[in-house]
């Protein structure tokens, strides 16, 4: 039966709006292929996409927010912490960036927490300028990760979605979950722990006996500018403000040090006369796990965040007088004029082939030798916020000195085409406090980006690269395997020490020194023949075991080296050191370690002649 004019006409208009609505909405779905998936634009996962697209691999990363640099920026935390005198890869390249942009070194000394500080936004526009000259990087923003996609136990790609609700969808063929509380490995159904693991799982001394899910108190953090004398900046009182909550945020001693108004601002004091506010002491820290809540009950519960911060900046302003100093209008663009997202120190933890404890950072060289498969290095010691949960066990932590990050932390037990970085690794609850700050995790997103461009160019699984390739081309981006404070990547030796050292065969000393732990290797020192001989062992255990404690000579040296290369090796010797260190060769000669590492590189080659597996054992 024919129908009416007008219901034909009204029948059209309807069956046109919905085409239009379905050409419409499938516009709005995107797809991307592409080699290397950052999952974050955050700390980790900009020095990952820089390092990926470095090595001539197509590269994206996925952001969620408008920012790149994650804590370093978006969080609002310009103020860093730790690795000042390791000059190490993507961090050294962004302070010195730093440093020109505010006219030198002590420029960037404006606080007392840090010898790094700088405006968050400033941050940001340098992350975005080295990401602009890499033209196998690209960035997406706006997006928040929604799904992983996989193919049996592979990790293929994922699913992303705006505020619009616009979809996309990025195949890839590996993929790096930089995000700040781990969601990727997660939807990836990779093993992870939340919380304190126990004593009995990760063999710590200082761990609580009983598992908990208490993570570390989290800070929404904001940027105070002062605008003079006699200027009125206070804000509205915000919602359920109670100026108890602030009462002994500063007028206090602490460790014998007076922290009065002054200093507690002071504290995160950044260029043009701003102040970062990330105060623990009765400031803006929060005890608030949104690890396991998906994206908007995050969003929600985290108000419970800005509005503690906001309490604070009231309480400054009203209680402690400083009405003067306010809001900097010129940092974040956000509404509200706090950071753009809030400062997570803990999140989940990936249950890698290898798991970092503090056993392993205390005492290097007894136990499983980790370190030998390191990729970033730190400095800083353990540090925990739990001042908002009176729930969360008292633990005295041990000192630690420098250290590094074991490759098999970010190479899930299970999942493949999956590389783990950030804050996410696979570390101990414990540990989490000292590899979780800025600079170390930017240069673990570094490593994380070599180890998926070489799996790309390799056409390998992650997990079979050979970890020794991934070591060498950090050494050539200028990044440290072994945290040397005495040794830097302008030392003509560089690269020679740190192999012989992240070898094994040469020996450093580790020291806790204040908010600056230090690893040395005395370059200029001597060694005994007997320290010698056990480097030699761990590298080689078909080598000789032998007493004798008189200093190492060039003969000495000569006669070991022979015996493990199985032929005479006194005259290669005097020509690599004539070449490298000019003098009367003299068999009788005592050698110092530099020289030492020079020859018994070149000889030995370790990073070519011996494989080595995750655990830091030779195979």
């Amino acid at each position: 039966m024919e129908l009416p004019m007008i219901k034909r006409s009204k029948l059209s208009v309807f069956v046109c709006f919905i085409l239009m609505t379905f050409v419409a909405c499938k516009s709005k779905h995107q797809t991307k292929q592409i080699d290397v998936l950052i999952i974050g634009g955050t700390t980790s996962g900009i020095s990952a996409g820089l390092q990926s697209a470095r090595l001539n691999i197509k590269t994206l990363i996925v952001e969620e927010t408008p920012w790149l640099g994650g804590m370093l920026t978006a969080a609002g935390v310009g103020a860093t912490d730790g690795n000042h005198q390791l000059h190490s890869g993507i961090w050294n390249e962004f302070r010195e960036k730093l440093k020109v942009h505010y006219g030198g070194e002590a420029a960037l000394a404006t606080g007392w927490v840090s010898n790094t500080q700088f405006e968050p936004h400033i941050g940001d526009s340098i992350f975005k300028s080295m990401a602009a000259t890499e033209h196998n990087l690209s960035v997406i923003y706006g997006y928040h990760l929604t799904k992983i996609l996989k193919e049996s136990n592979t990790v293929i790609g994922a699913e992303f979605q705006n505020e619009l609700n616009e979809l996309l969808t990025v195949h890839a063929k590996v993929v790096i979950d930089a995000t700040d509380l781990g969601d990727g490995l997660a939807m990836a159904g990779a093993a992870f722990d939340l919380g304190m693991e126990s004593r009995s799982v990760t063999g710590e001394e200082c761990a609580p006996e009983i598992a908990n899910n208490i993570v570390q108190d989290l800070t929404w953090a904001a940027v105070l500018k002062d605008y003079g004398s006699g200027t009125d900046k206070t804000i509205s009182m915000p919602e359920n403000y109670n100026p108890l909550m602030y009462r002994g945020s500063c007028a206090m001693t602490v460790d014998s040090v007076l922290i009065d108004c002054e200093k507690m601002l002071s504290y995160g004091r950044l260029p043009n006369n701003k102040f970062m506010i990330n105060w623990p002491r009765h400031g803006n820290d929060i005890y608030l796990n949104v690890v396991e809540l998906d994206w908007i009950q995050r969003k929600e519960e985290l108000k419970k965040a800005k509005e503690r911060t906001l309490g604070f900046i009231y309480y400054i302003q009203t209680e402690l007088g400083y009405k003067h100093i306010g809001l900097a209008e010129d940092e974040f663009p956000t509404l509200d004029k706090l950071a753009i997202v809030p400062y997570h120190r803990e999140g989940r933890r990936l249950r890698g082939i290898q798991r970092l404890t503090i056993n392993h950072v205390v005492d290097i060289y007894s136990g499983k030798p980790l370190y030998r498969t390191g990729i970033s290095v730190g400095d800083y010691p353990v540090d925990h916020h739990h001042a908002c949960n009176p729930d969360a066990p008292k633990i005295i932590f041990p000192s630690v000195p420098a250290f590094n990050i074991p490759l098999g932390a970010l190479i899930p037990e299970l999942i493949d085409g999956l590389i783990v970085s950030d804050k996410a690794i696979s570390v101990s609850n414990i540990i989490n406090g000292s590899t979780r700050l800025q600079p170390c995790v930017l240069l673990t997103g570094q490593a994380a980006g070599v180890l998926a461009a070489l799996s790309v160019q390799n056409n390998q699984n992650v997990r079979d690269i050979n970890i020794r390739q991934v070591q060498q081309t950090l050494l050539d981006a200028g990044a440290y395997l072994m945290p040397l404070v005495d040794v830097s990547p302008k030392d003509k030796e560089f690269q020679t020490i740190q192999r012989v050292t992240t070898a094994g065969i040469l020996k450093t000393k580790g020291e806790s020194w204040k908010w600056a732990n230090r690893c040395w290797f005395y370059p200029d020192s001597t060694l005994t023949v007997k320290e010698f001989a056990e480097g030699l062992i761990a590298f080689d255990n078909k080598f000789s075991v032998t007493d004798d404690n008189s200093t190492l000579t060039v003969e000495k040296a000569s006669q070991m080296l022979s015996a493990i290369l199985k032929r005479d090796v006194t005259s290669e010797i005097q020509k690599i050191l004539e070449r490298s260190h000019p003098r009367k060769f003299d068999l009788k000669i005592k050698v110092s370690k530099r020289e030492i590492s020079v020859f018994t590189d070149e000889l030995l080659r370790p990073f070519e002649t011996r494989l080595i597996g995750f655990d830091g054992n030779y195979r």
